[in-house]
């Protein structure tokens, strides 16, 4: 049996993310893992920032963009983390920028991660419908086991896990 010392949450703020960090907080405390929580800056939308500041000369620049970014999805990430009961300070938190199931896939490996933690679906497009979505591409390639986390909020996965455990 493979022993899980490390734990990946990928986390891209969209309605399955407070479920998602809930559960991997679980893990890691019950497990005595190390947390590590992924953001993934989809490199799709720091073109669109690219053009936008070419065409509009903007006074803000793309990595002025991806700072302010970063600032933004910590303070979020740290405060999911406060209001579930875990330790921001005891999570370390990790922002990459480009395809978000290639930067996952690459952390896993990077990290030597054991358990990836993901839900069915993050930030969704038109792309997603056409291509898939980025979880459904990590769910595919991605080495080490994964829970994927259903439902969409905390009662959904407080009852499920009442279910499961009762």
């Amino acid at each position: 049996m493979v022993q899980v010392k490390k734990i990946l949450a990928a986390v891209d703020l969209s309605e399955y993310s407070e479920a998602v960090l809930e559960h991997a907080l679980l893990q890691a405390r019950s497990l005595q893992a190390e947390l590590l929580i992924a953001n993934v800056l989809n490199q799709r939308d720091i073109e669109a920032v690219r053009s936008y500041v070419s065409a509009n000369q903007g006074p803000s620049s793309v990595d002025e963009y991806i700072e302010g970014q970063k600032t933004y999805r910590r303070q979020r990430i740290k405060e999911m983390v406060q209001t579930l009961g875990g330790d921001p300070e005891r999570t370390r938190i990790v922002f990459k920028v480009g395809i978000p199931f290639q930067e996952l896939i690459a952390l896993v490996t990077e990290e030597d991660i054991d358990l990836v933690v993901i839900g069915p679906k993050g930030q969704t497009n038109l792309a997603s419908v056409l291509f898939g979505t980025n979880a459904e591409k990590v769910f595919r390639h991605c080495p080490v086991p994964l829970l994927s986390i259903r439902g969409n909020g905390r009662e959904d996965l407080r009852s499920r896990m009442l279910l499961t455990h009762a």
